[in-house]
C-alpha cells in the first residue's frame, strides 16, 4: 500500500493548510492548488479521496521509485488540467515554489528533483476516469457546502 502523504514535515516546510496564494493571479495554477488545499484540509473529503486512490493505485512490483498518493494527486491534477506534457510537468515541479510547497518540500530542499521516468510511471496512474471520480466527490462536497452557506447568504466557489 502506498503512503498517503509523508507524515514528517521537512525542516522549513509550510503546512499545506497554511500555504498562501496570490489572489490576483490570473494563472490557472493557484485555483487548482486552492482546490487541492481544500481537499487536504477537509477531513471527510480527504478520507474519501484517498480511499479511492488507494483502491485504484497499487504499489508497483517492478522496483520503480514510487510517489505518495498526495504527490500523484497534486501532479496529476496539474498535468491534466493545465494540459502539460511530462517535460513541462517536470520543469514546474522542480522549479515552481508553490507547487513544491504543496508537495511538502521546504525552500532549502532544492536538491530534491523528480526524474522524468518517475513522473511518467506514477502520475500516469491518475487517469482521467479516476480524476472524474475524485471530481464527483469534490463537487458533491461543494454542493453541500453551498447549501450551508446560502442559508447564511454567503456564496462559495470551489475550483478544481
Amino acid at each position: 500500500m502506498r503512503k498517503v502523504i509523508e507524515e514528517q514535515m521537512q525542516l522549513g516546510a509550510v503546512d499545506i493548510s497554511k500555504i498562501q496564494f496570490d489572489e490576483k493571479s490570473r494563472d490557472e495554477i493557484p485555483p487548482l492548488l486552492r482546490g487541492l488545499q481544500f481537499i487536504y484540509c477537509t477531513d471527510a473529503i480527504r478520507t474519501e479521496v484517498f480511499a479511492l486512490l488507494q483502491k485504484h493505485i497499487k504499489l508497483s512490483k517492478t522496483g520503480r521509485r514510487g510517489m505518495d498518493l498526495w504527490s500523484i494527486l497534486v501532479l496529476g491534477v496539474l498535468r491534466l488540467n493545465c494540459n502539460w506534457d511530462y517535460d513541462k510537468l517536470k520543469e514546474m515541479v522542480d522549479n515552481h515554489m508553490t507547487i513544491r510547497e504543496m508537495l511538502g518540500h521546504s525552500p532549502f530542499d532544492k536538491e530534491r528533483l523528480y526524474p522524468l521516468q518517475t513522473l511518467k510511471d506514477n502520475v500516469s496512474l491518475l487517469t482521467p476516469e479516476l480524476l472524474n471520480e475524485i471530481n464527483t466527490i469534490v463537487v458533491n462536497a461543494g454542493h453541500s457546502l453551498v447549501k450551508k452557506k446560502t442559508m447564511n447568504s454567503m456564496p462559495v466557489v470551489i475550483v478544481l
